[in-house]
């Protein structure tokens, strides 16, 4: 099951994809199920439950809605750095016999669709495609063997990165959450619809449409059964949270010279199976004028 959360004129609205295109329903609806959290905390049949009676709902032209980050405040965002091999090689670091862990906060997510703002204090705005796990039910001292099973599904993520920022302390903090930077969607895709840890999954980055990131999801140091296990060593994962779970190799900061996302580009997540994620790039300046 595919959904997408979208908006129309403030209002949000739900739906799902079907054979004939997107049908959806509105919060004002008659018939509308819930959001996605919610239908998530549900849990059992629930989201299953939506996806029929968002199947009767009312054709949704993907030009004429705003789409929204299908999980829009999560409890908690964790990020994944260095998780694929060749990424921390191009980066020069040693390849971490640990995950290395970050968060992000919802007030830097944006939808489909949405433009990711450069700022104006930085011209070092980095692309970085990734694959995001969304839990779906409590996870504490899971067993890799079981983590999977608290995975309601995945979602993609472009972890837009501002060089400089992130690397003005040792806690990358700072470049990892600016504003309009957090691309997530264009969807959420159940688990039951996808290899379990989407493994066999390609992963492709495009700026401008050329190709400038791609891997397999196989290629993850930590596959996201182990990271839901080793985070719920530590703290309680609840339904809703997102686990976003690392870049491979071909970023901008690593090029010679440097690729940073500039006003009027256009960057491209896409993931087997999932859909892809694309948002323009505009001057947060030129925004505002």
């Amino acid at each position: 099951m595919k959904f997408f959360a979208y908006a129309v004129k403030g209002m949000q609205g739900l739906a799902v994809e079907t054979e004939a295109g997107l049908r959806g329903l509105l919060a004002s609806e008659a018939g509308y199920p819930g959001d996605l959290p919610s239908l998530i905390r549900q849990g059992g049949e629930a989201l299953a439950h939506a996806a029929r009676a968002l199947q009767h709902g009312q054709p949704v032209d993907p030009e004429a809605v705003s789409f929204l980050p299908p999980i829009a405040h999560p409890g908690k965002i964790v990020c994944v750095g260095l998780n694929y091999a060749d990424h921390a090689a191009e980066s020069g670091l040693a390849q971490p016999g640990y995950p290395a862990l970050f968060a992000r906060f919802s007030s830097s997510l944006i939808g489909h669709g949405a433009p990711i703002l450069r700022p104006e204090v930085s011209e070092q705005l980095d692309y970085e495609g990734e694959l995001v796990a969304v839990i779906g039910k409590r996870a504490r001292d899971v067993e890799e063997a079981e983590a999977l099973d608290h995975v309601a599904g995945y979602s993609i993520f472009n972890d837009a990165s501002v060089r400089d920022y992130q690397f003005k302390s040792p806690q990358w903090t700072a470049g990892k959450n600016f504003d309009d930077t957090g691309a997530f969607g264009p969807c959420f895709v159940s688990a039951d619809a996808l290899p379990p840890g989407c493994k066999g999954l390609r992963l492709t980055t495009r700026l401008n449409g050329e190709t400038v990131q791609s891997a397999m999801i196989d290629d993850m140091v930590f596959p996201v059964a182990r990271l839901v296990s080793i985070c719920s060593r530590f703290m309680t994962l609840e339904p809703g949270d997102v686990l976003v779970t690392g870049t491979p190799s071909g970023v901008g900061m690593a090029r010679k010279p440097p690729l940073f996302m500039k006003h009027g580009d256009i960057c491209e997540v896409e993931i087997d199976r999932i859909g892809i994620l694309s948002n323009p790039v505009r001057d947060r300046a030129a925004r505002r004028g």
